[in-house]
């Protein structure tokens, strides 16, 4: 598959990895939670896992974060949704997409699919769905535009940031909205975003849909839990990816 330079709609470099897969005019796109980039070992270990299926995948950071260009400070759900439209308008013309988003990229997910047929199949890891209860849970105790994101100097904590989580709220409406295939997968053991936003978005969901617990992971699941995530993934795109 031959892909384009990613630049978002403010000319700012996305900085991708892709996975070259045995299957035509698929593409499995990889999107990255707060703080992210598209090197997490997570996004590293499912795409790996699922090109070696045949899934040609592509991992991105959404801009402001890891060596894609633009501030972090920025970096907010409703500019990394447009980051990802922006994507899909780059993509070669007939390639259906599925898009799998870890904690606030599975956020990103929702509400670009909720809208936007582009995205055939969506895969929530870990996803955020509660976005106020989230960042007041998280970063409560952090002055916005002095403070940092879990006490990290890199991850300043922006009211850009504040706002639009608060803005948001949640993202119910759009879980509604959600017309394709939809995968839950969520750690029993995870702290921080809770798996009642999975249990409560997945009731919502229309159907075909399926929630998968795994039992003892926590936020960004482990070694030890990847092989799963790996082929619940892999199984759910042979169904509905055609």
């Amino acid at each position: 598959m031959d892909l384009p330079e990613f630049r978002n709609r403010l000319g700012e470099k996305l900085d991708t990895a892709f996975h070259p897969g045995t299957r035509e005019d698929a593409l499995v796109v990889l999107g990255h939670g707060v703080t992210g980039n598209k090197d997490r070992p997570l996004l590293v270990a499912l795409a790996e896992g699922l090109a070696s299926r045949g899934w040609p995948c592509l991992r991105v950071s959404f801009a402001g974060n890891g060596d894609s260009e633009g501030d972090f400070r920025d970096a907010t759900i409703t500019k990394e949704s447009n980051d990802l439209r922006d994507l899909l308008d780059a993509l070669p013309a007939g390639v259906k997409v599925a898009y799998a988003g870890h904690s606030m990229g599975a956020a990103v997910g929702v509400t670009v699919a909720a809208g936007d047929p582009r995205i055939h199949v969506l895969v929530s890891l870990a996803g955020m769905v509660r976005t106020e209860a989230f960042c007041e849970r998280e970063f409560g105790d952090a002055t916005p535009d002095k403070g940092f994101m879990w006490d990290e100097p890199a991850c300043p904590l922006s009211r850009n940031y504040v706002d639009d989580m608060e803005s948001i709220g949640d993202l119910f409406d759009e879980v509604g909205q959600v017309l394709v295939p939809w995968l839950f997968l969520h750690g029993t053991a995870d702290d921080v975003v809770l798996i009642e936003d999975s249990l409560d978005a997945y009731d919502t969901a229309e159907e075909p849909k399926r929630l998968v617990k795994i039992d003892g992971a926590g936020h960004s699941f482990d070694e030890k839990s990847y092989p799963q995530v790996v082929t619940e993934v892999g199984d759910w795109l042979e169904v509905h990816l055609k």
